[in-house]
């Protein structure tokens, strides 16, 4: 154990003891010698300016000041290796999937917590290239655009901007009241309260522009509701769910199939054949069958109905496409 994680366990014992820890107690609990243990109280004291009283008696023993035992917190960064190490796999995510977005405003933290891990190291620099993010259709974001967003959603106000719907092309002024963003297969969505339609809807942060706050208060629309609404149906495309999808997958691929999490309420289990049968809620076909026929033909929507021909449909479509022959 570091002299960091030794500081940061001394500080956890001390706060959470309700009497005198026993100098042979923190001996036993830092994995370290007598001396080292009295190095360590005196800088956690006199360095960091801990409420630290020592014990009188046969056996030292060290406590926090009843007074300042619940207010006092270490000064800065105190992570252990594994911590920091997992704080930078979590940046190395948020910086690939979201290039200039997140990272920018996060690079100050990184540079800190690569020295913290450095020292740790004892001065060699951590092997970042580790860590690798494979982002997959990430859509071009504008900075701006996604931080007034956000500064909208924190400080709960609400947002105009212009919206060009991506199955129309129109373009639309809206006025909503932001109430949560979203990060969904590496893209961003708002969920709000759109002040106009008076109704919940869901809005691609990269399809909006000329964001602004008119100063007025949003409204809040309580979890449950925007749950029941925005989170009950399948993917981005959600909404009440209207029906219960039945799919069934070939014994090939049930094995990723059987691994993977599609919905929260998501219904599943091996049949007597080695197939796997999933049951999923959905308020919108269209991502839904999308996610479908990525498995091609070891997939097979079963029920309901309406949701097999609107497959068939899409498959007979495909097929009509390919029999024609390439376009020049």
């Amino acid at each position: 154990m570091d002299r960091y994680e030794r500081i940061v366990l001394l500080h956890r014992l001390l706060r959470a003891a309700r009497r005198p820890v026993p100098l042979a107690r923190l001996i036993d609990e830092l994995g370290c010698s007598r001396a080292t243990v009295y190095r360590d109280v005196a800088y956690l004291r006199d360095a960091l300016g801990a409420p630290l009283e020592t014990g009188g008696g046969e056996a030292a023993s060290f406590r926090y000041a009843e007074t300042a035992a619940a207010t006092f917190e270490l000064p800065g960064f105190w992570f252990n290796s594994e911590e920091l190490a997992a704080l930078l796999a979590l940046h190395a995510v948020v910086a690939r999937a979201d290039p200039g977005v997140l990272s920018s405003a996060l690079a100050p933290f990184r540079a800190r917590i690569e020295r913290l891990l450095t020292e740790h190291a004892g001065g060699q620099a951590p092997p970042l290239e580790r860590i690798r993010v494979l982002a997959q259709g990430v859509r071009r974001l504008d900075e701006h655009v996604f931080r007034s967003v956000a500064a909208g959603v924190l400080a709960r106000q609400q947002l105009r901007f212009l919206y060009r719907a991506r199955s129309t092309g129109n373009e639309t002024r809206r006025v909503v009241s932001p109430q949560r963003m979203v990060h969904y297969r590496d893209n961003w969505y708002l969920d709000a309260w759109d002040e106009d339609k008076d109704a919940l809807r869901s809005f691609a942060v990269d399809r909006m522009r000329q964001v602004e706050t008119p100063g007025a208060r949003a409204r809040d629309v309580p979890d449950a509701e925007l749950d029941a609404v925005l989170a009950a149906g399948y993917g981005i495309f959600s909404g009440t769910p209207r029906a219960i999808a039945v799919l069934r997958f070939s014994a090939h691929a049930a094995r990723w199939v059987a691994d993977t999490h599609w919905h929260s309420q998501q219904e599943g289990h091996f049949m007597a054949d080695g197939r796997y049968e999933l049951k999923v809620p959905y308020a919108n076909s269209r991502e839904l069958l999308m996610d479908v026929l990525k498995y091609g033909p070891d997939a097979e929507v079963v029920a309901p109905l309406p949701l097999r021909e609107e497959m068939k449909s899409l498959l007979a479509l495909a097929q009509r496409t390919y029999q024609r022959g390439p376009r020049g």
